[in-house]
């Protein structure tokens, strides 16, 4: 993230009752950031937030939000969730491994089975190797909500956010739209072990396989790493110089491709996911033709509020579809 990314963040994080920590809770009322370096310091450790009503009460809960890894589009989501929490007198803990990984995620739900929870949501970067300990909260009284990226095969309680495969297939639609049903494209995902980015790339190829005179060039996953992202792209434009456009299927892929068609002064066209700030410039500026988002911005309310009527022993929808949206 480039220092001005930093500096609009950290001027949100002051404005909210929300605290920045790398290794503790704190309630809104304790925040303990003096500087944008000693923020930056925090963040290259992992993240936590919290936020707590002002008077609390005795029958407090805890939830706990675990991300693939960090990165801007979450922080985003933790704002939302941030809000909820407080509304409802709730603390709210939110960790993340820096970069995406299976056995860091395994250590921080086990952490929070420790520390007796109320519930837990995650985005799970391998569903098959997290379901076990997932399950094992379950086990434990501590129920279980995935986003983003379901983990079917758990115990877990519901799954907030869209289907992922028509989310693909969106995309396709999208793309197929502005190519005229014709034309050579590139593909860039993430997390090639997550359940929600297979479902969304099966989607996207079936529709253009199968519906489309469209040929795709070449898929590359970035494993949730930036640097890698705009090294994908960069080389699959140097491979496929006669491209018609590059979709990119994950949070990751858009400020990527933004800093190559930046870089190279490109006019082709160019499909991202996800509302956010930096999707929202693409537009504007004219870099993205268009965006394809599961309404992320809700998904931080309907998170606290699903793991709340899970935590009360209510019965919840088992899925929480937040809707697919195309942006341009």
């Amino acid at each position: 993230m480039n220092k001005l990314q930093w500096a609009d963040w950290i001027l949100l994080i002051m404005l909210l009752p929300l605290a920045v920590t790398s290794c503790s809770s704190l309630t809104s009322s304790s925040m303990n950031i003096s500087s944008s370096d000693d923020l930056s310091s925090k963040r290259q450790e992992g993240i936590q937030y919290a936020a707590k009503a002002v008077e609390p009460s005795a029958e407090n809960k805890t939830f706990g939000i675990i991300y693939p890894m960090t990165y801007p589009t979450y922080e985003m989501i933790t704002m939302d969730a941030a809000q909820s929490a407080e509304k409802h007198n709730i603390t709210l803990t939110v960790n993340a491994p820096d970069e995406a990984n299976t056995e860091q995620q395994i250590r921080i739900v086990e952490n929070m089975i420790k520390q007796r929870v109320d519930g837990i949501a995650i985005s799970p970067v391998d569903a098959d190797a997290l379901t076990p300990v997932m399950n094992k909260a379950k086990e434990a009284g501590i129920p279980v909500v995935t986003f983003e990226s379901d983990a079917p095969s758990s115990k877990r309680a519901a799954y907030v956010g869209a289907d992922n495969y028509q989310t693909g297939q969106q995309f396709a639609r999208t793309t197929a739209r502005l190519l005229h049903n014709e034309g050579m494209i590139l593909v860039e995902s993430g997390l090639q072990e997550m359940y929600g980015l297979q479902q969304r790339l099966n989607g996207f190829i079936d529709y253009i396989r199968n519906e489309t005179d469209i040929e795709i060039l070449e898929v590359k996953y970035n494993q949730g790493n930036e640097n890698r992202a705009v090294a994908d792209i960069e080389s699959m434009i140097d491979a496929h110089p006669h491209f018609n456009a590059v979709v990119g299927l994950d949070f990751v892929s858009v400020s990527a491709s933004a800093l190559v068609w930046k870089a190279k002064g490109l006019n082709r066209h160019l499909i991202a996911f996800g509302d956010s700030s930096i999707s929202e410039k693409g537009l504007l500026n004219g870099q993205l033709s268009a965006v394809i988002s599961q309404n992320e911005r809700a998904w931080g309310t309907k998170i606290v509020e699903t793991l709340l009527r899970a935590s009360e022993g209510l019965s919840v929808e088992e899925f929480r579809d937040t809707g697919i949206t195309e942006l341009n």
